[in-house]
């Protein structure tokens, strides 16, 4: 009877599971892409791959923004199997190099090529420091991704209607911007632990949602809008720098529960293809709908600081 009653209670807890943290959604915009441009950050693999090759099934240009090219041309050559698709480019961008950011946006910029839209989807978990000295975390997550859209923001504009997609997190809800720790260290939380690690992410990712509520504010009186996105929680290789036991611990619990790519990418598609979400731009999106932030998400004074810290550490100001 015990057995029973255990098997039923584990199922029980599998099904609410799947309908609350694992739950499934679909996209069902069909805005048309044929000649519209697409940068997608770290787009060779995990959600980022799953939107690019949705994209590039529309006929959109892709251009995949990623740090290894190795793995951007098997991404490429996956995508272009599935889709048909001939406009699909490789372009160099290390998001953990200030230095990268400038000369991946010079070379774009330079091509002339329009720009619809921007999706910054790259992330990691893990520990180090970036080349400018940052916390790993902070650095790409969230300074990176900072620096990319600032330089790329006119050429949003010019090609109208432009959208910036950052792919954020539930876990922004337990974040936290300590800007003294900040600007003595340089990082919002580091560490060797596992707990250290998933703190920094956390802040990282309330920096996301930041940026999007005041990106939303100063793009007011243009047509570029944009959006934060939680993707749900996925396979993805995002903890592909923690260590062994940590990843033992993990994967079978992941395999059984997460969502695959495919699944975690239909939120990312519906704030690049809904149409219509012109008045929701600044809100932040889960299972291709609006959801509510935590209160510190949508703070106008820590926003703002947050902007203006980004724009000093990135010697934009």
């Amino acid at each position: 009877m015990f057995q029973v009653l255990l098997l039923f209670t584990v199922v029980l807890v599998v099904c609410v599971l799947k309908q609350t943290l694992f739950k499934r959604s679909k996209c069902r915009g069909n805005i048309p892409m044929a000649g519209k441009t697409v940068i997608i950050t770290g787009g060779n693999t995990g959600i980022g791959k799953a939107t690019a090759l949705h994209l590039a099934k529309r006929g959109a240009r892709v251009i995949l923004a990623c740090r290894n090219r190795n793995k951007a041309q098997a991404a490429i050559t996956d995508i272009q199997q599935e889709t048909g698709s001939t406009d699909m480019t490789y372009m160099h961008l290390d998001l953990a190099s200030l230095k990268s950011v400038h000369c991946f946006c010079e070379q774009f910029l330079r091509t002339g090529s329009r720009l619809d839209l921007l999706i910054n989807n790259a992330g990691l978990v893990g520990d180090g420091r970036t080349d400018d000295g940052f916390g790993m975390e902070f650095g790409v997550n969230h300074l990176g991704h900072f620096l990319l859209t600032s330089l790329l923001l006119e050429r949003l504009k010019e090609a109208g209607g432009g959208r910036v997609v950052t792919v954020s997190s539930m876990a922004h809800r337990w974040g936290h911007i300590d800007f003294e720790v900040l600007a003595e260290n340089k990082h919002l939380g580091t560490g060797s632990f596992s707990w250290q690690f998933f703190r920094a992410y956390c802040n990282s990712k309330l920096c996301n949602v930041l940026f999007t509520h005041e990106l939303a504010k100063r793009l007011r009186g243009s047509d570029v809008t944009c959006y934060s996105v939680h993707p749900g929680i996925v396979r993805t290789e995002l903890s592909r720098h923690v260590s062994l036991w940590q990843k033992v611990f993990i994967e079978p619990v992941a395999q059984f529960l997460f969502l695959d790519p495919e699944a975690g990418a239909q939120t990312t598609l519906h704030c690049c293809l809904q149409e219509g979400l012109e008045p929701l731009s600044g809100h932040y999106f889960s299972c291709c709908s609006v959801q509510e932030v935590a209160a510190s998400a949508r703070d106008d004074a820590v926003a703002q600081k947050l902007w203006e810290v980004s724009e000093a550490l990135c010697g934009l100001s």
